[in-house]
């Protein structure tokens, strides 16, 4: 289990259209944002997605970079991020099981043929939102283990402006005895 304001795991992908991501190089001035999605296979990624790359241009603007990245390899990758008409949002492809694991991402086994027609890759992840500070400590972690019912990113971005205001912690960082 990752704990906010603890190290999160190294990050580290190639991305469609921005060369190599490296969580441990990221110059957000605040947070990084990152949003682990199904694949292109899961309609439900498409369309939260698609909201994440409206509001890309707000999460930048309050010092957050963003990115959205999937075990799926770059053809499959390009073809979500050409689905959702993404010109603000980097794609990133390509992440291990192992490594979505140490993220604790559940994983989840294929059942054929999604709603959209697509097959699902034998194995992959479920969704993850997390922010991680510029130090490379937790903030916000939410994992699931259904596409149903995920963060909103609006309420993130409303939830954001106070965290900056107020210089509000990371919650949830107690691991002592109970």
């Amino acid at each position: 289990m990752l704990i906010p304001r603890h190290p999160v795991p190294a990050l580290q992908l190639d991305t469609l259209a921005h060369g190599h991501f490296d969580l441990a190089k990221e110059s957000a001035a605040n947070f990084t944002l990152i949003v682990f999605y199904r694949g292109l296979h899961c309609p439900l990624c498409a369309k939260y997605l698609i909201e994440l790359e409206r509001l890309v241009p707000e999460f930048e603007a309050q010092g957050v970079s963003v990115i959205a990245l999937s075990s799926d390899n770059a053809e499959r990758a390009a073809a979500m991020a050409d689905k959702i008409k993404a010109r603000h949002l980097r794609f990133a492809y390509g992440l291990s099981l192992e490594k979505a694991r140490s993220w604790g991402l559940y994983i989840s086994s294929s059942r054929g043929k999604t709603s959209i027609g697509l097959d699902e890759p034998s194995l992959f992840s479920e969704p993850g939102v997390f922010m991680v500070r510029p130090d490379g400590t937790l903030y916000y972690g939410n994992v699931q283990t259904m596409p149903f019912a995920r963060p909103n990113f609006s309420d993130l971005l409303g939830g954001l402006a106070f965290i900056l205001a107020n210089d509000y912690p990371a919650r949830g960082e107690y691991t002592g005895a109970l």
